[in-house]
C-alpha cells in the first residue's frame, strides 16, 4: 500500500473526508528492513491533508526525504552548534543468560529503580549492570526492574509478541481510536489561509518525544500551545528544549489543590488537551476524558501511551526503544548476535504524527457535528502497523545519513542559536513554521493569550 492509499485509509477510518494528497520523493531513505519512509510519510502527510481539509486548503503535499529526515529531529537539533546529551550512560541493550533486554534510565528515578532491582548500589557503573544482567534471564530482568518501577524490555520474536497477551489486546485497537464522549456545539476553528489552526487552544501534558512532537505539529500550523510541566518532573533537557517551538510553558504542581484548579481553568478555556501520563494517572486527579468533556463541553482529549489503554500492561512505563524491543522490530532488524533497532525514533515521531492527526480528524468531526472527543494512539499500536506495511525492498541501500542542510533552519533563543530540522509538509505552497523559540521551562502564567 503506498502513501496516498495509507493517508486516504485513515481519513475513512476517522470518519473525514482529506483532500488529495500529492507525495514526492521515493524510498530509500532511512536504511532498515521495516518501510520507516512510508510511514514517516504517511503519518506526516495524514497532519498535512488533515489540516489542508479543515482550513478550507486545495493541495497537500509531503517528501519522503523530508518527512523521514523530521523523524530523525532530535539527532540535528543543535544548541550553538552542539547537540545535546540525551541518554544515560546506564541506558542500553544488556546480554543476559538467554537473550537481550533493554534497560531505560534516562531519567533518574528510573536508572535507580533499576539497580536497585538488580541488587546493586546508588552509582553503580554499566560494567557492574553488566554482570547483573549476564547472571539472569531476560524475562527476569524485564519483571524485576518492572516491579520496582523502573523500564526494562526483554528482547523478544515477532512470533514470540504475536501471541503475547498484550498484543492481542493491542490488535483489537485501532491505530488512531476516535470516540465520543459528550455532547458540544458545532465549533470551526475559525484559523486563517496562512495559519489554518490559529486560535485553537492546545494544552500539552506530555514529554520526551511522541506527544511534544504532536502539539509542536499543532503549533507549527498556528495552534496555541501551552505545555504544563511541573518543576518536580524529570526532563530530558535537549528534548524539552528541541520538542518546545512554538509553544509557551507554565508550571502547575498537581500535587496541590491549587495545581488541580488552575488546570481546571486552563481545561474549561481549551479545545485541546493532549496527555501521556500512563493510563488512569490524570483520571485519579479529575481529568478524565469524561471529566474534561464535563468542564468544557467541546473539547478533544488526545491520550498516547507506551501499550495502550486495555489488556495486562496498560498500566507498564514505556518509551520507543523498549517498544522495539518487545514487538519484534529489534530482533528481525538484528543480525541474530545482537537486537538492532530502527534508524530513527520512529515509533515516537510517527505516534505523535497520528496524535496530531487524531486531534485534527477530531476538530474536523466537531466542526461538522459538534460533541466531545476522544483520541487514542499507542506506541505498541504504530508498531503493529508499520510490521503491517511491509518490508524494504532494499533496507540496507538507504542513505543512513541523508542530505538535510536544506532542511535546516536556525533561530535564536534564551538557550542559544538553534539548528532545527523545520516542521514538514506544505498546503498550497506554505509550508508550516514556529513563530518562537523553545521558552525557558515555567516561564509563562497558566493563562491563554
Amino acid at each position: 500500500m503506498n502513501v496516498e492509499e495509507l493517508v486516504r485509509r485513515l481519513g475513512a477510518e476517522t470518519g473525514i473526508e482529506l483532500p488529495p494528497l500529492r507525495v514526492t520523493g521515493a524510498e530509500p531513505v532511512l536504511p532498515s528492513v521495516f518501510r520507516v519512509d512510508t510511514a514517516a510519510a504517511a503519518s506526516v502527510g495524514a497532519v498535512t491533508a488533515a489540516v489542508a481539509g479543515l482550513g478550507g486548503g486545495d493541495r497537500a503535499e509531503v517528501d519522503v526525504r523530508e518527512a523521514a529526515v523530521a523523524f530523525l529531529d532530535e539527532h540535528h537539533f543543535m544548541i550553538d552548534g552542539v547537540r545535546p546529551a540525551g541518554w544515560s550512560p546506564l541506558s542500553g541493550d544488556y546480554r543476559t543468560i538467554d537473550g537481550w533486554v533493554r534497560l531505560h534510565c534516562n531519567f533518574d528515578h528510573h536508572r535507580d529503580a533499576a539497580l536497585a532491582a538488580l541488587g546493586l548500589p546508588p552509582g553503580a557503573d554499566r560494567e557492574a549492570v553488566t554482570r547483573a544482567c549476564a547472571g539472569r534471564t531476560a524475562l527476569e530482568v524485564e519483571e524485576v526492574v518492572t516491579a520496582e518501577g523502573g523500564c526494562a524490555a526483554m528482547m523478544r520474536s515477532r512470533a514470540g509478541w504475536r501471541v503475547h497477551p498484550q498484543r492481542v489486546a493491542v490488535a483489537h485497537s485501532p491505530l488512531v481510536g476516535l470516540t465520543r464522549i459528550g455532547d458540544g456545539q458545532a465549533q470551526a476553528p475559525g484559523g486563517t489561509a496562512d495559519r489554518p489552526l490559529d486560535g485553537v487552544r492546545v494544552l500539552d501534558l506530555t514529554r520526551v518525544i511522541a506527544g511534544p512532537v504532536a502539539t509542536r505539529t499543532l503549533a507549527a500550523h498556528g495552534a496555541r500551545v501551552l505545555r504544563v510541566g511541573a518543576e518536580h518532573l524529570p526532563e530530558v533537557s535537549g528534548l524539552v528544549v528541541g520538542t518546545a517551538f512554538g509553544k509557551r510553558s507554565c508550571h502547575l504542581d498537581l500535587r496541590t489543590g491549587r495545581g488541580v484548579s488552575a488546570l481546571r481553568d486552563l481545561v474549561a478555556g481549551a479545545d485541546v488537551f493532549v496527555q501521556s501520563y500512563r493510563p488512569g494517572a490524570l483520571e485519579a486527579l479529575g481529568f478524565g476524558p469524561e471529566e474534561l468533556a464535563r468542564i468544557r463541553p467541546g473539547i478533544v482529549c488526545v491520550d498516547l501511551s507506551a501499550y495502550g489503554t486495555h489488556g495486562p500492561w496498560a498500566g507498564r512505563r514505556g518509551f520507543d526503544s523498549l517498544v522495539q524491543m518487545v514487538c519484534g522490530i529489534a530482533h528481525e532488524g538484528g543480525d541474530g548476535t545482537r537486537p538492532r533497532p530502527l534508524p530513527a525514533q520512529a515509533l515516537d515521531h510517527a505516534t505523535g504524527y497520528l496524535a496530531a492527526f487524531g486531534a485534527l480528524a477530531a476538530l474536523t468531526r466537531r466542526a461538522r457535528e459538534g460533541g466531545s472527543w476522544r483520541v487514542e494512539v499507542s506506541l505498541a499500536r504504530t508498531a503493529l502497523w508499520l510490521d503491517s506495511l511491509g518490508r524494504a525492498r532494499t533496507p540496507e541501500t538507504g542513505e543512513g545519513t541523508p542530505e538535510v542542510a536544506d532542511l535546516l533552519g536556525e533561530m535564536d533563543s534564551p538557550f542559544g542559536r538553534l539548528t532545527y530540522v523545520g516542521a514538514p509538509g506544505s498546503i498550497d505552497g506554505a509550508r508550516p513554521y514556529w513563530e518562537s523559540p523553545p521558552p525557558r521551562q515555567g516561564e509563562h502564567p497558566p493563562a491563554w493569550w
